[in-house]
């Protein structure tokens, strides 16, 4: 027994990290907007295609102008409509910051003057940093428009939450590597990157089930053959 939860302890990994999420109903797909194209934005999307993306986000101290934070925003498409997803944030936690999202649909977004001006400064920093490699996804995205489609704002704050006396990290808090993950929910249940675990677990469960009657088997057999041998003297 002492030899088994050696291994076990020894297969154990540790794991320092942080997350965040959110939890949310995709819309009804849509057309993209007419008044406004989506992907002059520059957001980076994420979809059931490419669910995982590992980047680096800009934090900063809370201020007046941006009390929760530096303000992030990507692109949620090609979702199922009205199915359940969640985003979830993920870091180290020797990176100490605190992340807040936030899942908007494009009426909500275009129609809230705040949200509205958020993403246009955004959008307005992505074209400063636009790259070549951009600017041929952009065009390859205007070359064959998108159809009807789900279309979601995420909205993510990072504010950094630390103090130290060096004078550098309290003026420029370093960026924060970090996994965002969107992840559907199976019947709007149980989230479906957790079902290889799911699935493990029960595995788990019904061995042990197996296990403990076969252990309790062996311990009733030498009482019950001692029972016989007593009635047959």
């Amino acid at each position: 027994m002492k030899l088994v939860l050696i291994i076990l302890f020894a297969l154990l990994q540790h794991a320092a990290a942080n997350v965040e999420k959110t939890i949310f109903i995709s819309p009804q797909a849509q057309p993209p907007p007419k008044d406004a194209s989506i992907d002059n934005l520059l957001l980076v999307p994420l979809s059931e295609g490419l669910s995982t993306l590992r980047t680096e986000l800009e934090a900063s101290f809370p201020t007046e102008s941006e009390p929760h934070g530096t303000i992030h925003w990507f692109l949620l498409e090609g979702l199922q409509p009205t199915s359940r997803y969640e985003v979830r944030i993920c870091w180290m936690a020797t990176q100490p910051t605190s992340f807040s999202l936030h899942a908007y649909d494009v009426d909500t977004a275009f129609a809230h003057s705040g949200l509205l001006t958020s993403l246009s400064d955004y959008s307005y920093k992505r074209h400063e940093k636009l790259t070549e490699a951009d600017e041929q996804l952009l065009h390859q995205r205007k070359a064959s428009p998108t159809e009807n489609s789900t279309f979601l704002f995420l909205q993510i704050l990072a504010a950094a939450d630390y103090y130290s006396l060096n004078d550098t990290l309290m003026t420029t808090p370093p960026p924060v590597a970090v996994d965002i993950i969107l992840d559907r929910y199976i019947l709007n249940v149980f989230p479906e990157s957790l079902l290889p675990t799911g699935l493990y677990l029960m595995l788990l469960a019904a061995g042990a089930w197996f296990l403990s009657r076969w252990i309790s088997a062996l311990l009733v057999r030498p009482s019950s053959v001692e029972e016989v041998s007593k009635k047959t003297n």
